[in-house]
């Protein structure tokens, strides 16, 4: 097959989950998750056993993906910052060279709420007797009420559910939006599930739930029947969208992304899917439980915090979980993403049936993992424990019959480049990563970073950390704080020891730490270029 050819040129079924760790899949190992139609994917294509986000975090990864570009580089440097309009995606690239482009589910892209806007950002609501306020800089634009920002804000699809947005969208030209997260969803699939189930805004949240008890932080039994929850809105479409490619002929290609809000949290599986896992019977992580001597200062901070008499869990999204409720989380995680694999069966169903699928690549990932109970911590920032870092990757390929598990360190940033060289288009100057389907990938290690606001982190933020992940060795650096970690994943791969003081450690943090240093040097943005003529 000629990859830069018109003729031969695939189409790409682009799937993503979210908050989704790796080893919740079958196919990464995991003995009580049934996923059979996602460990097809595997089965048949390339698993890559360490794939690593860019960063940890919704939006700054997800923007990663689409650009190609670090979110140090892209400007998407925590949830709330949107990604630039005028922002080069993927998307965009095969869109220009004529491929029909979609996205249907979750893009957050762009804040779903007014919560996420970072406050400096917040101009309108700066009091007019807060001189504190009114005199700080900033250098970012008031995005504020800029419509071409405001397409995913949930309340303004609440207030016009026929409300239109400019498109193309980053790249897609045809956008159908599921914003938010269990059954708390708007945008798009709201006025979907009215049609189906008229009176369903009766049906979601806490206060509408079923009776059914949990010790899960942030779970409840969903009332919404499971024909009109999220994951069904995003297959249904999606195969309605293959559909319609398929009618359109196959000579023209196309770009889908169909992306699933679920398995984040609040945990709201409908259904049969609510009781499918018993929680007596999840396997809690090997680290549950574990107080690292060596543990870094802001774990610490949080231990103290938690320690409290009038805690509240709710005032940091990392928190501490005991074991029962933890049990209760995973089953019920367990769940929402059996229920996405039934979709993604009918999704690949769908493709076999229109006479998509001899050429089409599938890929499937997560834009982050969840801390699920590694050092008994759930829900994600500040930490880069393996499980909130490692996302699954799968790439099934028609024009490679011979599946494969590839054991290199590649990255979320890695995938904008992979699928541009896959489909024969040119890759736009400033795009970084590699591709990931080269023969070989000269590269050492990958690099991790997080932002985080005190939105966030409460008491705990502002927090900046950054990791070097290579074959053997995670290093993590916190802006502040003297102490860092280093595991050896080699001989401790639950991370149970920090090396980071270690005397026999010190030559391997040593040079990591430069590995660190070079690859951030690498990493800056080099647009616009300044060159020599020949």
């Amino acid at each position: 097959m000629v990859y830069g050819s018109d003729v031969n040129r695939p189409n790409v079924l682009l799937i993503v989950t979210d908050q989704h760790r790796a080893d919740h899949l079958g196919c990464y190992g995991n003995r009580q998750l049934r996923t059979p139609h996602i460990d097809g994917i595997a089965a048949r294509g390339q698993r890559f056993e360490r794939c690593y986000v860019a960063n940890p975090i919704c939006m700054p990864n997800r923007a990663t993906l689409l650009t190609g570009r670090m979110p140090s580089v892209n400007g998407v440097r925590h949830n709330g910052v949107p990604l630039p309009i005028e922002s080069m995606t993927f998307a965009e690239v095969m869109r220009r060279a004529g491929y029909r482009t979609a996205l249907i589910g979750k893009a957050h892209l762009q804040s779903q709420s007014r919560r996420e806007v970072p406050d400096p950002l917040l101009f309108s609501s700066m009091r007019p007797n807060d001189d504190r306020r009114e005199n700080w800089p900033t250098a970012l634009p008031d995005v504020t009420n800029d419509s071409r920002y405001l397409a995913e804000r949930e309340e303004l699809w609440a207030a016009d559910p026929h409300r239109q947005i400019a498109l193309p969208y980053y790249g897609f030209e045809h956008v159908e939006f599921a914003c938010g997260h269990g059954d708390q969803v708007g945008g798009h699939y709201r006025t979907w599930a009215r049609a189906r189930v008229p009176n369903i805004d009766q049906l979601i949240g806490p206060t509408n739930a079923l009776p059914g008890s949990t010790r899960a932080p942030q779970a409840w039994r969903t009332a919404v029947p499971e024909a009109a929850y999220p994951t069904s809105f995003v297959e249904e479409r999606t195969v309605a969208a293959l559909e319609r490619f398929a009618a359109q002929g196959a000579t023209t290609p196309f770009l889908l992304q169909c992306s699933f809000p679920d398995p984040h949290h609040p945990f709201t599986p409908p259904g049969r899917y609510w009781g499918m896992y018993d929680p007596r019977e999840v396997e809690l992580p090997a680290s549950f439980g574990h107080v690292d001597s060596e543990e870094v200062a802001l774990l610490r901070r949080l231990r103290a915090f938690s320690a409290q008499p009038d805690f509240l869990p709710g005032r940091f999204c990392t928190q501490f979980v005991s074991e029962s409720a933890l049990r209760e989380a995973i089953a019920l995680s367990y769940g929402s993403i059996s229920m996405i694999d039934d979709a993604v069966g009918r999704i690949l169903g769908a493709l076999r049936r229109l006479g998509l699928e001899e050429n089409t690549v599938v890929v499937f990932t997560s834009d982050h993992g969840d801390l699920m109970g590694d050092h008994s911590l759930i829900f994600k920032q500040g930490f880069h424990y393996e499980g909130v870092i490692r996302v699954p990757l799968l790439w099934r390929d028609p024009a490679s019959a011979q599946p494969a598990v590839r054991g290199q360190v590649v990255s979320t940033l890695d995938l904008a480049r992979s699928i541009l060289c896959r489909v024969g288009l040119g890759i736009p100057v400033g795009m970084q990563g590699v591709n990931i389907m080269a023969s070989s990938i000269d590269r050492e290690g990958v690099v991790i970073e997080e932002d985080e606001l005190p939105i966030h982190m409460g008491e705990l933020g502002p927090v900046r950390l950054t990791s070097y992940i290579d074959s053997r060795w995670r290093l993590t650096l916190w802006h502040g704080d003297e102490q860092g970690e280093l595991f050896d994943r080699e001989s401790d791969p639950h991370e149970l020891r920090n090396l980071w003081s270690e005397p026999s450690a010190a030559d391997a943090r040593s040079r990591l730490t430069e590995s660190l240093l070079r690859a951030r040097l690498q990493m800056i943005d080099v647009l616009p270029l300044a060159h020599r003529s020949a």
